[in-house]
């Protein structure tokens, strides 16, 4: 039996899969990793095939014909060093060491950007104008998770062409005059400051402390013990913005996602997405509802979120983005069932090469 590996490796969690591949893939076994307890992309893998080749006991022999993996970094000729980890990873010498005749590195919004136009309609949160169409223009996918993730798949006439991007690390382009602000602090401890430090996940708390520090938006005690006892004070934040029990966390939330639909409108503009764009990453569907329609406790001018106003907000561009599907994909695995289709393509590929 053929099997074939996919993993999605981001800066907090690393997932990997493996399928057997016959008339139809069969998961064999699955695992999510703490990306940061392993001190090499080698050793997390390694960790993870042990177990899986246990798995595989009984069923057939372990034998890998194809390998995908999607990583959070720049990938240039197989080779990627990770942008949130101190990863350096190298396809190549992945296959030589594991006997794996062909191993593709994607970044990894290519391989979400796979697994999100697979998904099913129940899987996807509509946000504005429907559902991205899966043929007949060009796409995007932007996704906020520990970092910030955009790509792009250019339609040729006959199918998707994927189109990896670092667009997260251009330059922020503050909106506003508290957006300025927020610039003028991040500069002030970053020196340069990137869309990915003010729309990541990882930023809510960052706007938050902004919020009650900076701009001096009163905080009941209450609201401030939570988000300073909480394990992870990025969902804190929006917890106590769903709530209604923080002024500051509400206008952050407010606030990042309005940065977030702005440089999702970016995105859309820079590769003429007229068949959609897809809103992805774990933070994404946790906040499905507030991009669509904005936190309960506020009322919005026109009933529109700050998420879909920002993405609209293009001036004499505004008639294209207003045409533009945008949908919210709440498949947490899709990136790894991204790269599990594409290393089965590649799979079937070989064996019809070698027949």
């Amino acid at each position: 039996m053929i099997h074939v590996l996919s993993g999605d490796i981001g800066g907090t969690r690393s997932r990997f899969a493996l399928f057997e591949v016959g008339n139809a893939p069969r998961l064999v076994h699955q695992d999510v990793l703490a990306s940061r307890s392993f001190k090499t992309f080698a050793a997390a893998l390694k960790h993870f095939l042990d177990v899986s080749a246990k798995a595989a006991i009984g069923r057939a022999k372990l034998r890998i014909s194809a390998a995908t993996f999607g990583i959070a970094g720049p990938v240039v000729d197989q080779r990627v060093k990770t942008t949130n980890l101190p990863w350096v990873i190298d396809g190549r010498s992945i296959s030589r060491a594991l006997s794996i005749p062909a191993v593709t590195l994607l970044n990894d919004l290519v391989a979400v950007g796979l697994g999100a136009m697979a998904s099913p309609p129940g899987k996807l949160v509509v946000i504005h104008k429907g559902r991205p169409k899966t043929t007949g223009g060009n796409l995007a996918v932007i996704a906020a998770g520990t970092g910030l993730g955009e790509a792009a798949f250019i339609w040729d006439g006959t199918e998707h062409i994927a189109c990896a991007s670092e667009g997260s690390h251009v330059d922020f382009a503050p909106r506003t005059d508290v957006e300025d602000e927020l610039l003028a602090l991040l500069r002030n401890e970053h020196g340069r400051v990137s869309y990915e430090r003010v729309a990541s996940g990882a930023a809510l708390s960052i706007v938050y402390r902004f919020f009650a520090r900076e701009q001096r938006v009163k905080e009941p005690k209450d609201a401030a013990a939570f988000f300073t006892s909480a394990e992870d004070p990025n969902v804190a934040v929006v917890e106590l913005a769903e709530s209604g029990r923080s002024e500051a966390a509400m206008r952050a939330v407010d606030l990042w996602s309005s940065v977030y639909g702005s440089e999702a409108g970016n995105l859309a503009l820079k590769f003429m997405s007229t068949a959609g764009l897809y809103v992805c990453g774990g933070v994404s569907a946790r906040l499905a509802p507030i991009l669509a329609k904005g936190l309960p406790h506020r009322k919005y001018e026109g009933g529109v979120s700050p998420f879909v106003r920002a993405f609209l907000d293009k001036g004499r561009m505004k008639s294209l983005v207003a045409g533009i599907p945008v949908a919210v994909c709440l498949e947490p695995r899709a990136g790894l069932l991204g790269a599990a289709s594409h290393a089965a393509s590649v799979a079937a590929t070989r064996g019809k090469t070698r027949r």
